[in-house]
């Protein structure tokens, strides 16, 4: 998943992710798979809790990818700041484990040691129907 230096096809006019001074910026990433979404609906409606984090958990896969596609060779990253945007019912108020899917994929590829800062936002909606969207801030070293 997001050991490739693969970035996931864009779906609109836009990267998946730019590097600029030593610092990358990715696009939302959704839980796609070959372009498909693996997950669609709304947390805490039509997603259950536990769907919604291992949604989560592929989106921040699919960020780490795009990291990696803008990546010089043999460089490192250390991430700083992941945003979990979650598409939620408006009585939903489980934002931080949903989050923790995420979180737990980095922790995975790149140590615990190294978890960023993280936000957690509820939102209406998200592109194609998707529950969560992630965006990562990462330097290279």
């Amino acid at each position: 998943m997001s050991t490739e230096r693969v970035a996931p096809l864009p779906q609109g006019d836009y990267v998946p992710a730019v590097l600029h001074d030593g610092v990358i910026h990715t696009a939302g990433m959704t839980p796609r798979r070959d372009g498909a979404l693996l997950y669609t609906g709304i947390v805490g409606d039509t997603v259950s809790p536990e769907d919604a984090r291992a949604a989560a958990g592929h989106a921040a896969g699919n960020a780490l990818a795009a990291v990696r596609s803008v990546l010089p060779e043999r460089a490192g990253i250390r991430c700083l700041k992941m945003t979990v945007f979650i598409a939620c019912a408006s009585t939903f108020t489980q934002l931080s484990a949903v989050a923790d899917g995420a979180s737990a994929v980095l922790a995975a590829e790149l140590g615990a040691g190294a978890l960023p800062a993280r936000s957690a936002v509820g939102v209406a909606s998200l592109p194609s129907g998707a529950p969560v969207e992630v965006e990562l801030t990462a330097a290279v070293v």
